[in-house]
Order: structure tokens, then sequence, then C-alpha cells
């Protein structure tokens, strides 16, 4: 199977010149590229100063974490559990969202809720960010609203492992 591989790929590669061998046509449209970019925005910026062109944008640097960049409404963020009026979990523990998690980093325990209107609530809610992939499936999912990647919070980073597995409660105070 492998030489049956490097022959077709052999096959379909042809054979570089001595110029592209090189690498010196790769460099000059790479360097001409940035270039190109660079004098636009030096030159958008400099009219901007004089207020012309201001319908014209020019790439901006944001100094993160001092000017946090802003967030589209849509971004997915850091998760958090939505609560009812008493201050209690939305969720309804109906394990939706922890079966259609391609990472497998949610885990729900449920049990009997003591309002008699309510039929479960989660006993356990566990999630793991260091498994997450934040693809917000979890979210689209869930018939009570009770799941949000609407935080605006990008600062996941920890110390250890441990400290990435959030809680009912950790989740529910955002």
């Amino acid at each position: 199977v492998a030489q049956m591989k490097r022959a077709w790929q052999n096959k379909n590669r042809r054979e570089l010149s001595w110029l592209e061998n090189t690498y010196i046509p790769t460099v000059v449209s790479g360097i001409s590229l940035t270039s190109k970019h660079f004098f636009r925005n030096l030159a958008l910026h400099i009219l901007h100063v004089f207020g012309i062109a201001k319908d014209k944008r020019a790439a901006v640097t944001f100094q993160y974490p001092e000017q946090p960049r802003p967030l589209a409404d849509r971004a997915r963020t850091r998760h958090r559990l939505t609560k009812r009026e008493d201050g209690s979990p939305r969720c309804v523990a109906c394990m939706m969202c922890e079966t259609v998690c391609p990472a497998r980093c949610i885990e729900i325990t449920a049990a009997e809720h003591p309002d008699p209107h309510i039929e479960k609530y989660p006993a356990e809610f566990i999630l793991d960010l260091g498994k997450c992939v934040y693809c917000g499936f979890c979210v689209e999912v869930c018939p009570e609203d009770a799941i949000r990647m609407d935080t605006k919070r990008l600062d996941i980073a920890e110390y250890s492992r441990d400290s990435m597995i959030y809680d009912k409660e950790r989740l529910l105070n955002g």
C-alpha cells in the first residue's frame, strides 16, 4: 500500500525548475504581499489623521489584555448555566447536551426535584473545559435554554488541569 501511495504521489508531482528550487519566487511573492498590506494600512492611517478616506478601514492592533478585542454577538465564549427566578438551575437534566457533545466533556447526574412541577434537576453538572472544543452543540440542543456560551470571557487559562473542570456552582456564577 505504501509503495502504491508513493508511486501515485510521484506520478502526480511535477519536477521543479532550478529557479523554483531556490524558492526565490515564493519569497519575493510573500514579501510583496506583506509590503502591500503594510503600505496600504500606513497610507490609510495617515489619511485618517487628516480626516480623509474615513469610509475605508485600515487594520488596527488591539493592545490585549489592556484593550480587549471587540467580540461578535455570536462569539462562543466560556459556558454558563442560567438560573430560574428562585436561583435554582434552569437545567432539567434531560442529558441532551451530554449526549450531543462530541468531546464528551459534560457529565450530568440527575436527581428528583423537590418541586412537583419540575421533574428532574442536575444534582451534579460537570464541564471539563480542557476537553471542550467550543462547538456550541450543547447550547443549540438545550430545550430549556439552560446552558449558554455568552459570557464574553476568553480567559480560560488555569494553572492545573483540575481547575479546568467546572462544577454546577462555578457554572451558575458565570
